[in-house]
C-alpha cells in the first residue's frame, strides 16, 4: 500500500502540475512551453520533498505551492503581477476543491472497501474522476474569464479577494472536515459528508457566478468605449457634413455671380484695359481655388473628409483616381465612417513604416455592387489586432450587405470593402 500511495501521489502531482501550467497559460493567452511544465513539476516535487522533511504541510504547504505557480506565470510566462496571482489561485482553488469533492465520496463510500483489493481500483478511478472534474472546471473558469495583454480588463485585482476567500473556505473544510478511513462509517458521517459536498458545490457555484459578473462588467467597459468612439466619430462627421454644405452654399453663390464677373471682364478688355483684367482674373482664380478640392471624387462630403486628413499626412504621397457613382446609394455619414476609419489607420500604419509611404484609394462597380480598396505601406511588423475602426468599418458594410476584406503582402496593407448601392 505504500508503494501504491507513493506512486499516486507521484500521479496526482505530476497531473496537477500539467493542468496548472495549461490552465494559467490558456487563461493569460500565453503560448504554451514545454519547459514550463518541466520546471513546474520539478518545482512542485522539490517543495512537496522540503515540506515533509520539514513536516509542515495544510495551508502553508499550499501557500508555498501557489507562490511557486505564480512565479512560473509571473516571471515565466511575462504575465502581469495582478493576473498571475489571480491565475494561481483560481488554478489551485479549482483542484482543491475538486480533491474536496472526490474526497467527501470517497469518505461516504469507501470505507466499507477497506482491506478489499477492489479499493486499489476504486482509488484509481477517483484519481480518473478527480482529473475530469479538474478539467470540467477549468474549461468553465476559461469560458467566462479569459484574456490577453491588449483586452479590457478593468479591476481585475477586486476578483482576487473573493478567490481567496473562497480558496481558504475550502481549504478549512480540506483540513479539518477529513481525517483517514474508518472501518466503518455511521449515517451521521455520511450526512456529515454529504453536506460538505453540498458546500463546495455550493462554492463552485459561487466562483463561477462571480467570473461571469466580472464578464459582464468587462463587457460593459468594452460596450462604453465602443459607444463612446461612435459618438465622437459621429460628431467629426457631422463637422465635415457641415462644411460640405457650407462649401456647397460658396460654390452655388459663386456660380451664381460668374456670369456678372464675366460681364465686368468683358467690359475691361473690350475697354483695353488688359492689366486691370488680368488682376481680375486672378481674383477669380484665387476665389474658384479656394472653392475647389484637392480631390474630386463626386460627392462633396468625402472631398472635404480627403483634403483635410491626407492634407495633415503632407509626408504620405496620396492618389485617388476614385469617382463615386451617382446615385450612390450610401449615405454621406456612412461614407464619413468608413472614409474617416480607413484613412486614420491607413496614415498610421505609412508612419510607422520606414521608406517610401503612399496611399491610393480606388473603386470599382460592378452591377449593384461597388468595391473600395484602400492601399497603404506599412511595416514589416505582424497586423496589430483588430481596434475600434476595423469594427465601424465592418459596421457599415454589414449596414450594406457588404463583406471586408484585408491583405497584408509585404510592406503593402490592403483593405477591401465591398458596398451594396443599389
Amino acid at each position: 500500500m505504500d508503494y501504491f500511495g507513493l506512486c499516486m501521489d507521484a500521479l496526482n502531482l505530476a497531473g496537477q502540475g500539467v493542468m496548472h501550467i495549461f490552465f494559467v497559460s490558456r487563461l493569460t493567452g500565453k503560448e504554451q512551453k514545454p519547459w514550463y511544465y518541466a520546471i513546474y513539476i520539478l518545482l512542485l516535487g522539490t517543495l512537496q520533498l522540503i515540506l515533509v522533511r520539514l513536516s509542515l504541510s495544510g495551508t502553508l504547504s499550499i501557500a508555498v505551492c501557489v507562490l511557486g505557480l505564480y512565479a512560473v506565470s509571473r516571471f515565466g510566462m511575462g504575465n502581469r503581477p495582478g493576473i498571475s496571482w489571480l491565475a494561481a489561485v483560481l488554478a489551485f482553488y479549482v483542484s482543491q476543491l475538486s480533491f474536496g469533492i472526490i474526497n467527501s465520496i470517497e469518505a461516504a463510500l469507501f470505507p466499507h472497501f477497506i482491506g478489499n483489493p477492489l479499493l486499489y481500483l476504486l482509488l484509481l478511478a477517483a484519481q480518473g474522476i478527480f482529473f475530469g472534474l479538474c478539467i470540467g472546471c477549468y474549461h468553465a473558469v476559461l469560458k467566462l474569464l479569459a484574456w490577453t495583454e491588449d483586452s479590457q480588463t478593468p479591476y481585475i485585482g477586486l476578483l482576487l479577494f473573493p478567490g481567496l476567500f473562497i480558496f481558504a473556505a475550502e481549504l478549512y473544510i480540506l483540513h479539518t472536515a477529513y481525517s483517514f478511513f474508518a472501518p466503518m462509517i455511521s449515517l451521521e458521517e455520511v450526512g456529515k459528508h454529504s453536506t460538505l459536498l453540498l458546500l463546495q458545490a455550493m462554492g463552485l457555484a459561487a466562483l463561477l457566478c462571480t467570473l461571469y459578473a466580472y464578464r459582464q462588467l468587462c463587457q460593459g467597459f468594452q460596450a462604453r468605449a465602443a459607444l463612446q468612439s461612435l459618438t465622437q466619430a459621429a460628431r467629426t462627421q457631422k463637422v465635415y457634413i457641415t462644411e460640405a454644405q457650407a462649401r456647397y452654399e460658396q460654390t452655388k453663390s459663386f456660380r451664381h455671380d460668374i456670369k456678372n464677373h464675366l460681364s465686368v471682364l468683358d467690359g475691361l478688355l473690350k475697354s483695353g484695359k488688359l492689366e486691370e483684367g488680368r488682376e481680375y482674373l486672378k481674383k477669380l482664380e484665387t476665389v474658384s481655388e479656394a472653392l475647389s478640392f484637392p480631390y474630386q471624387t463626386g460627392n462633396p462630403v468625402v472631398d472635404i473628409l480627403l483634403g483635410e486628413k491626407l492634407g495633415l499626412a503632407k509626408e504620405i504621397a496620396a492618389e485617388v483616381p476614385l469617382l463615386l457613382p451617382k446615385p450612390c446609394g450610401i449615405d454621406d455619414f456612412d461614407l464619413c465612417v468608413l472614409f474617416a476609419n480607413a484613412l486614420d489607420n491607413a496614415i498610421a500604419a505609412c508612419r510607422s513604416s520606414d521608406g517610401a509611404k503612399a496611399i491610393r484609394i480606388s473603386g470599382k462597380q460592378q452591377g449593384d455592387f461597388y468595391m473600395l480598396t484602400f492601399e497603404n505601406t506599412c511595416s514589416d511588423d505582424p497586423l496589430p489586432p483588430a481596434g475600434t475602426g476595423r469594427s465601424n468599418i465592418e459596421a457599415v458594410a454589414e449596414k450594406y450587405h457588404g463583406a471586408v476584406l484585408t491583405e497584408k503582402n509585404g510592406k503593402q496593407f490592403y483593405l477591401s470593402v465591398l458596398l451594396n448601392i443599389s
